[in-house]
């Protein structure tokens, strides 16, 4: 049986929850599993392994019981469970959004490994307003999941003396947290960055334009570290007109982008913090008038899938994404087991991708 992924609305309930028309189905805050087990013919305990994702059902039975919950509009009550002492193996998954590939790809290796150790997703998305990470997370905490991911969160302030007290497992992914005692797993963005930056000032660049993440994420902060530490390494000043400040988002590499190209003395290449906003950069070249890589080289962060099939193809510095997510993922699970292991904080090494986007100044 696959592994359902369920998102939670806005209003925090979850997709799936339902309510019955009359003359229909059972409300299924009426329908237990007793219920399910009579109309389908078989014992409590056979739901139960149809409902927790069990193995050792037949798939004629698993199918039988699949038709009278259906029928009945039975919905499992994980909370209840949870408070019960049992598990609901959930786990909760908080994002800003799904409209990027780097979202996606993490969230797919959250959702491929969760399906091995047959556990369910339920994911919420904030639409990148701070304040619901905070009424989500207490949401979840109460018994709605047995361990929560976040991903690039906004705001945890808010909420990890919270989750820390309660001792609620959970991990932050791309994101280092408030101290060394946050469960994280990231990237090298230093790294990357002083590898980026050093292969542009070899191939002969001595301006070169940042723009910057959303300067709140450590993520983004480390990378403008790692830019700025490969200029110091190598005797070049630190232009503050060359630092844009930027949110991660295409507008801003677009307009951060026409600022660099209009000053008097403009940068022979520009390090967008990630490659959505690098696509910005290329956009902003192009209106300028401008050639990729002959007047102006352009290099992003992250390699997502659409890097390589852009024109020129996107020189980047590559961090294993969908591997951040698996490895979220299995942290979890083993800090539900034993909520009491020790703080576990890993950062995944970056790759710098050279494709055909940059080149020598001219």
């Amino acid at each position: 049986m696959k592994k359902r992924m369920v998102q939670a609305n806005s209003n925090g309930g979850s997709a799936h929850s339902q309510s019955a028309p009359a003359g229909g189905p059972q409300l299924p805050s009426s329908v237990t599993i007793m219920d399910v087990a009579r109309e389908a013919g078989v014992s409590y305990a056979t739901v139960s392994r149809v409902v927790n994702n069990k193995e050792y059902v037949k798939q004629d039975t698993r199918e039988k019981v699949m038709q009278a919950i259906t029928r009945l509009g039975y919905v499992a009550n994980q909370q209840a469970r949870s408070l019960a002492g049992g598990k609901s193996y959930v786990v909760g998954l908080l994002v800003r959004d799904l409209g990027s590939s780097y979202m996606g790809a993490i969230v797919s290796g959250v959702d491929d490994e969760l399906s091995t150790a047959q556990y369910n997703l339920m994911l919420y998305t904030t639409h990148r307003r701070k304040t619901n990470e905070r009424i989500y997370v207490n949401t979840l905490i109460q018994g709605m999941a047995d361990g929560l991911l976040l991903i690039l969160p906004r705001n945890p302030e808010a909420y990890l003396d919270t989750l820390n007290q309660s001792r609620f497992p959970y991990v932050l992914i791309d994101h280092q947290g408030l101290g060394d005692q946050v469960p994280a797993v990231g990237s090298k963005n230093w790294d990357g960055a002083y590898a980026a930056t050093k292969y542009l000032i070899e191939l002969g660049h001595r301006r070169i334009g940042f723009i910057t993440g959303a300067l709140e994420l450590g993520a983004a902060i480390d990378r403008l570290a790692g830019y700025k530490a490969a200029l110091i390494d190598h005797q070049l000043p630190i232009d503050p007109a060359l630092i844009i400040e930027g949110t991660f988002f295409q507008p801003e590499g677009y307009s951060g982008a026409r600022t660099l190209l209009n000053l008097e003395q403009r940068p022979t290449a520009i390090f967008a913090s990630n490659d959505v906003m690098a696509f910005g950069v290329m956009e902003a070249v192009r209106d300028c008038g401008l050639r990729i890589p002959a007047d102006i080289s352009v290099l992003g962060f992250d390699d997502i899938d659409q890097a390589s099939h852009v024109y020129p193809p996107l020189t980047t510095v590559r961090q294993p994404m969908q591997e951040m997510g698996r490895l979220a993922v299995k942290m979890l699970l083993e800090r539900i087991k034993d909520p009491d292991r020790p703080v576990e904080r890993v950062e995944l090494p970056t790759t710098l991708i050279i494709r055909q986007s940059c080149q020598p100044p001219t």
